[in-house]
């Protein structure tokens, strides 16, 4: 069993429970998800079981797509509504063009500070860990990119959002930066991830499903091939010498019909009857492709090659 489920994950329950479950469900012991969700937000949460687990990193590395709602005026210790309230702030009369005006400055190439509650590390131990114990740590910015922004409405001191961004942006803490900059504090109310790479959330299906087709083996049609995501490089076809060598790690030799590529640059390698082999990465010190990561033959390829 080897593939990515699309699981619209419930609210109130943590992301490794969502793996808890799909592996109890599964009988597979290779299964992790890409991209957490903390408890009070639901939407998508791609699931990689067995080989899919080796294309984890590519999700994480995709951009993301959340709706959200910040209520403005209070501010809690998680910067979302499951904290303890710190402070209560009456926003008076804002406009849209205000929280507009606000929302485009975290656009772009910014830098964010993480949350306190969040599964960071500092000296071996979990951000949210020293929180629970009343401790607060210096946290440095972080480098993050927001593609866009746009406030879909406002009603009353809540302001509701549509956010695409990049990975390690946390959707806490723009909802208490903006209450900062608006001078009211604020909160993230609701979380719902509508996208995550290829995945989007009116495609998912709930855990509940999930498990059921997974308990009566009949999982088939709800396991997306791993190489779905990753449409963004280029594919080539490989004749069975080549994959030969594509098994057995060696460099590829010049002259085949993939053209050299940039330093780094990654390509998806088939089987001329359409299986997915691996992800080679082009050398550029060799002037060759190499193997980066070799998939058994069980894992078929997604969609016609392009």
């Amino acid at each position: 069993m080897h593939g990515i489920l699309n699981i619209d994950k419930p609210y109130g329950i943590t992301s490794m429970e969502v793996v808890r479950r799909v592996k109890r469900a599964s009988g597979q012991k290779r299964v992790g998800h890409a991209g957490t969700l903390d408890p009070i937000a639901t939407g998508v949460i791609p699931v990689c079981i067995g080989q899919a687990t080796r294309v984890t990193q590519y999700l994480n590395d995709g951009r993301k797509e959340y709706e959200a709602q910040i209520e403005l005026g209070v501010t809690t210790d998680t910067y979302d509504a499951m904290g303890e309230v710190l402070a209560r702030c009456d926003p008076g009369d804002l406009s849209e063009s205000d929280i507009l005006t606000e929302l485009k400055s975290f656009e772009g190439s910014i830098e964010q500070v993480p949350p306190m509650y969040s599964a960071l590390k500092r000296d071996g131990k979990r951000l949210y860990e020293l929180a629970r114990a009343g401790i607060e740590v210096e946290r440095e910015p972080r480098q993050v990119q927001v593609y866009g922004i746009t406030l879909l409405e406002l009603q009353g001191h809540v302001a509701r959002v549509l956010v695409s961004c990049g990975k390690g942006f946390y959707m806490r803490s723009l909802a208490f930066d903006l209450g900062q900059a608006l001078g009211c504090g604020g909160h993230l109310k609701s979380l719902i991830r509508t996208k995550s790479g290829p995945f989007k959330v009116e495609d998912a299906i709930s855990l509940e499903e999930a498990e059921d087709a997974l308990e009566n083996s009949d999982w088939q049609g709800i396991l997306n091939p791993p190489d779905v995501v990753l449409s963004s490089m280029r594919a080539t076809i490989v004749g069975s010498k080549i994959e030969d060598m594509v098994r057995n790690g060696r460099a590829l030799p010049q002259g085949l019909r993939i053209p050299n590529g940039r330093a780094n640059e990654k390509c998806r390698a088939y089987s001329v009857d359409g299986r997915f082999i691996a992800i080679l990465t082009f050398d550029a010190t060799l002037a060759s492709w190499r193997p980066e990561k070799v998939f058994s033959s069980s894992a078929k390829e997604a969609a016609p090659v392009a």
